[in-house]
């Protein structure tokens, strides 16, 4: 049995018809499913194992490396000479995260605590716990600024438990010390008679309120009626706004707790959160795209304005009183005592604050913080959170431990919290949310494509065929009109042809 050519072609246009079709199909709804999949994954829900394991463990690298500003000149400072700094470190600690006492509620909200515990990394340090430096002794000059209003006898009487306990402007301790805390009798005084006065009970160091503790009562959305609000703060330690600043703005509690951030982000969207240790809200903007492992990201980093002063930048007049730009007082937080936050080696501030320092060098690579975010999760990729503890000093009368010191705004520590993912996390988030959407949209531009290469070739064979019959047709018509002129030679006028003729005139003769 022949095999009809024609039928075959049309049946494969027809096939050609509904694979473009299907691929058509598969590019609306093909976005539309990936889109339903990222919000089943990113919204706060255990099912969720990839994602709710990352926001609850955290089980990437996070680490703190820590910088001081160790002061080469503290007796030249104490007459009124400009402090020279040499950074030293990074002194680097390994950071482990984890949530505890997670409680969900009917409102589609979690509350949880988030401890925090540090460990030193040796291998990854420059120096040991053990080496020495030499800050400003915050007990003093802190408080020295603090109490220049009172009587000068109250000044004298001061200055003379200083003495006391023998406490001098400056400290030369270990980084072990400075970091997680000393004993001080000056510490143990104040802490008997003027209790609440220092943030800590026990030693008094830098980050001894940090190690092995938490960072608040959080209360977040899941995301569960509205993806949009996945991660965004409900509440902090129960409050909907804080009450240290001098404006409402100022006081909201704007964004997520800090770590990841509602999907579908743009290059429009900011990235807001809540920073205890700051004391305030943050908002990131973006700065470029960027790739790392083959996962698109997008770099958000701190606008120039994050810690401008009121002056420079009007909705910050709420964080005042406020000194020269770049500098954000946190005084207000940290028991009035007269601290400031800012970049590292005062980068993105007024360069009047380099002038009083010795020894600073800032520039974005290495001082400006920045967080990478996988732009369709919300997930970040990459992050370095580098900020930098201030000391306000100056010469108060009656507190003989200031000297002749020039007011200045001087940096003791800057630190920096960095994490990427990495491992079987990067493995399988690479799958899930880049390799899988690729595969689909190859997918559909293959089935169009595919469609389009059966129309077009089986159109071809149905041309060629359909040609093919219509000059078989031609000839056999030709061959049919060929015929019959053979059998019926042309005739004279008495129904012989010419030779015919010929013969029978010759015969007659």
């Amino acid at each position: 049995m022949a095999i009809d050519k024609s039928k075959v072609a049309v049946g494969f246009i027809v096939a050609g018809v509904l694979t473009v079709f299907f691929g058509t199909v598969l590019a609306f709804v093909g976005p539309l499913i990936i889109d339903d999949q990222i919000v089943k994954n990113t919204m706060i829900d255990p099912k969720n194992e990839m994602s709710y394991t990352m926001w609850k463990d955290i089980p990437v690298p996070f680490y703190m490396s820590v910088y001081f500003f160790h002061i080469l000149n503290p007796k030249e400072l104490l007459k009124g000479e400009k402090p020279m700094v040499e950074q030293r470190g990074p002194y680097v600690y390994r950071k482990r995260c984890q949530k505890d006492n997670i409680t969900f509620h009917p409102n589609n909200t979690v509350s949880y605590r988030e401890y925090r515990k540090y460990f030193f990394e040796p291998a990854m340090s420059n120096g040991t716990e053990s080496d020495f430096v030499t800050i400003p002794n915050m007990l003093v000059l802190g408080a020295a600024v603090m109490m220049e209003n009172l009587p000068f006898a109250v000044r004298l009487m001061i200055s003379a438990t200083f003495k006391t306990f023998n406490e001098g402007p400056f400290l030369n301790k270990t980084v072990g010390e400075l970091m997680w805390g000393y004993d001080s009798g000056l510490v143990d005084f104040l802490n008997t008679y003027l209790p609440g006065m220092l943030p800590s009970s026990g030693k008094f160091g830098l980050f001894a309120e940090f190690n092995n503790s938490n960072t608040g009562l959080f209360t977040i959305f899941t995301g569960k009626d509205d993806i949009r609000k996945v991660h965004k703060v409900d509440s902090w330690n129960g409050l909907t706004e804080l009450n240290y600043w001098r404006t409402p703005q100022c006081n909201m509690i704007n964004g997520t707790a800090g770590q990841m951030w509602p999907p579908f982000m743009t290059k429009e969207s900011t990235l807001p959160f809540y920073s205890p240790d700051a004391c305030r809200s943050m908002d990131l903007v973006y700065q470029r795209p960027g790739e790392m492992h083959g996962i698109p990201l997008y770099r958000y980093v701190a606008p120039k304005t994050l810690f401008a002063n009121g002056t420079d930048y009007s909705p910050n007049e709420g964080f005042c009183p406020c000194r020269q730009s770049g500098l954000l007082n946190v005084s207000s937080c940290r028991h009035n005592s007269p601290v400031f936050i800012s970049h590292p080696h005062f980068f993105n501030a007024d360069p009047v604050l380099l002038d009083y320092v010795q020894g600073l060098s800032p520039s974005e690579e290495n001082h400006g913080l920045f967080i990478d975010i996988h732009p369709q999760t919300g997930v970040p990729l990459n992050v370095a959170i580098r900020l930098q503890l201030n000391l306000y000093m100056k010469r108060v009368s009656g507190i003989t431990e200031t000297g002749k010191i020039s007011e200045v705004v001087m940096p003791m520590i800057w630190f920096e919290e960095s994490g990427y993912i990495d491992g079987p996390i990067l493995k399988t988030f690479h799958t899930s949310l880049v390799v899988l959407p690729a595969v689909m949209e190859y997918m559909q531009y293959g089935f169009i494509s595919l469609g389009l290469a059966t129309i077009i070739i089986a159109a071809l064979v149905h041309y060629k065929v359909k040609k093919s019959r219509t000059n078989t047709a031609n000839i056999s018509t030709e061959v049919e009109k060929t015929g019959a002129s053979d059998k019926e030679p042309v005739k004279g006028s008495h129904g012989l042809d010419p030779q015919e003729k010929s013969i029978m005139s010759y015969s007659e003769k």
